[in-house]
């Protein structure tokens, strides 16, 4: 009596397609059941780093990285827009593309964390509110120059 030959191994999965939405690279909004929310992140993330320009203590530039970064998968055309926008779109691609921080930007936030943390230590009605803040901010700095910076061009 012949041997039936063994059963054929089943194909793999299919590979899933590479999502855009992984990893740093720029994203494309996709269809779904929360992208309204991605789209309410995005705007809310667009105003508060809009008020965080004019008050000190209140970030912008991560408020705006968070804006491109929910607009990717919520609105297209609000992530185009920071794209192209001369002051956030440099600073957006740098993130996207290479986790990138410039110089010029940790100088920056770390010259306002300081001050801030100024302001604090001489307002704060308790010490323990001024030193709390001050090392959540020492924390940040220490992981924001630890970033890499951008390529030169």
């Amino acid at each position: 009596m012949p041997v039936p030959p063994p059963p054929a191994a089943p194909e793999p999965p299919p590979a899933p397609a590479a999502d855009a939405g992984e990893g740093r690279g720029p994203s494309k909004a996709r269809p779904g059941r929360f992208r309204w929310a991605w789209r309410w992140l995005a705007y809310a993330s667009l105003a508060l780093g809009a008020i965080g320009i004019v008050v000190p203590g209140l970030p912008t530039v991560p408020f705006v990285l968070l804006s491109a970064f929910a607009a990717g998968r919520g609105s297209e055309r609000l992530h185009a827009w920071l794209l192209g926008h001369r002051r956030f779109g440099p600073m957006i691609r740098d993130w996207e593309q290479h986790g990138a921080v410039s110089r010029r930007s940790k100088w920056l936030a770390v010259s306002m964390m300081a001050a801030s943390s100024v302001v604090m230590f001489l307002t704060s009605p308790k010490l323990w509110m001024a030193m709390t803040g001050t090392a959540i901010m020492i924390v940040v700095a220490v992981w924001l120059w630890r970033r890499p910076e951008p390529p030169r061009a």
